[in-house]
């Protein structure tokens, strides 16, 4: 294990003040960059450990925020907040944007290699950034099977790689199919896996409020599907050095 030094950084956007985490690998040379974005309940210690664990494999890693230093987890307030930015493709940008900016700032990233790997609301804003044509070597979205606007997918010029739960009631079939549609047609390098079983969230450890039906821990598929991204990473974004 390498040794990893994090801090936090306080950054603009979506009109909020926004706390992110960035975790940096040992050495002082420049590394791959990846982007963490969080589920719609906001940054928690799940995501800030996801980048210390990129970090350790070699990665300058920031987890973003979503709601300005705020974990939402009431359900409804946390509804209230995502819903109208899930289905607001500019204000996705307009989160994601500035931490990408953040992360390309540090000097220890390379700021023409980075990929966004992001979970649910995150996930959604990682395919966003792909989506207005930001220079990404691969994006990993969880749970954030989005449709865009129509023709900009085509604007996404790295592979993407997707995962869902085949139990998720929010991204149900019919939105995979959609999602999967959207990729094919704009000729972008995509794959998706379906984790046999799983709800939505399936890769969150379970937390101590109350949860909306159909979201669920799967320990196994959880495992998986870090896996498949670190491969990804692995594949699109090698560590040298």
């Amino acid at each position: 294990m390498t040794t990893v030094t994090t801090r936090t950084i306080e950054y603009a956007a979506d009109g909020l003040t926004m706390i992110g985490h960035l975790a940096l690998p040992a050495g002082v040379d420049r590394r791959p960059g990846v982007l963490v974005g969080p589920e719609g309940v906001g940054l928690s210690d799940v995501e800030r450990h996801r980048a210390d664990v990129l970090a350790e494999l070699g990665y300058v890693a920031l987890a973003f925020d979503l709601h300005g230093g705020r974990y939402l987890g009431d359900p409804e307030e946390m509804l209230a907040r995502c819903m109208p930015l899930l289905a607001d493709p500019d204000r996705m940008r307009g989160i994601g944007h500035p931490a990408l900016d953040v992360l390309r700032a540090e000097p220890r990233t390379d700021p023409d290699r980075i990929a966004a790997v992001g979970y649910g609301t995150g996930g959604a804003i990682a395919v966003e950034l792909g989506r207005d044509g930001v220079d990404l070597r691969a994006i990993a979205t969880v749970n954030g099977l989005t449709t865009g606007r129509p023709g900009e997918t085509a604007r996404i010029h790295c592979p993407v790689w997707a995962g869902v739960g085949s139990e998720d009631p929010i991204m149900a079939p019919t939105q995979r199919d959609a999602f999967t549609a959207e990729m094919q047609a704009a000729g972008v390098d995509w794959r998706l896996v379906v984790y046999g079983g799983a709800l939505h969230a399936f890769h969150h450890p379970p937390v101590d409020h109350i949860v909306l039906p159909g979201v669920g821990f799967h320990p196994q598929h959880a495992q998986r599907a870090w896996r498949d991204v670190v491969d990804l990473l692995a594949e699109c974004l090698p560590v040298t050095g």
